[in-house]
């Protein structure tokens, strides 16, 4: 029996995949939410997370994200996408493990849920070449980053909101954390991005992993 938590910010959407969900003998709902912290605190009685991208404050990828983290055997299935290479590669890096695009059918859902399920993933030869792309990006990432240090122009302020950056914070979280505004994290996250030469926060999280390790930390 494969468990399902459905998570979409309309409750009658919510109500109404639940019943066609239902209708296949080897899937059960086990859960529905409409936002983050419902989400989170019924994650861990799911086999699959059934994601809705449109959540506010992009609640789907921390979703994926804390599942990643905290609940690796859950996985995480995002649905309502268009079919933008960056944007799934966005969701695909903070955790999922498929994707369901906003013109699929019902069928192609059903698919994907099983395809996961399996441990198989299901993906067009165009988001396969993209994927296949970042990961040759963060290949040289990974590479350039043991070279990073102090000497990288960070101040000390920077180093920490850096660090928590890799631990997957928000900049709210690192806001309340460090004891400063929001509007002074994005600062130092911008700074940190610029003197790093990457252009995400994933990036950055990524280069403070190597640090960290080549460190001994």
């Amino acid at each position: 029996m494969i468990r399902i938590l459905i998570v979409h910010e309309t409750p009658l959407i919510c109500c109404v995949l639940a019943a066609l969900l239902t209708d296949d003998a080897d899937i059960e709902v086990a859960g529905r939410a409409s936002n983050l912290k419902e989400a989170l605190n019924q994650i861990e009685v799911c086999d699959i997370a059934l994601v809705s991208t449109n959540l506010p404050d992009n609640a789907a990828l921390q979703i994926a994200e804390t599942a990643a983290e905290i609940h690796p055997s859950v996985k995480i299935l995002v649905m309502g996408l268009a079919e933008s290479e960056a944007e799934i590669i966005q969701y695909v890096e903070a955790g999922a493990s498929g994707y369901i695009l906003k013109e699929d059918p019902v069928e192609e859902m059903l698919r994907q849920i099983r395809a996961i399920y399996e441990g198989e993933a299901l993906v067009s030869p165009e988001i396969a070449s993209a994927l296949i792309d970042r990961v040759g990006e963060l290949s040289q990432l990974f590479a350039e980053a043991g070279q990073v240090s102090a000497s990288a122009g960070l101040t000390p302020r920077e180093r920490e909101v850096l660090q928590l950056i890799g631990q997957k914070l928000t900049n709210q979280e690192i806001a309340d954390r460090l004891i400063i505004e929001v509007g002074t994290v994005k600062n130092h996250v911008h700074s940190i991005l610029e003197k790093l030469n990457v252009s995400s926060r994933h990036d950055a999280a990524a280069y403070w992993t190597i640090i960290a390790e080549s460190q001994g930390s």
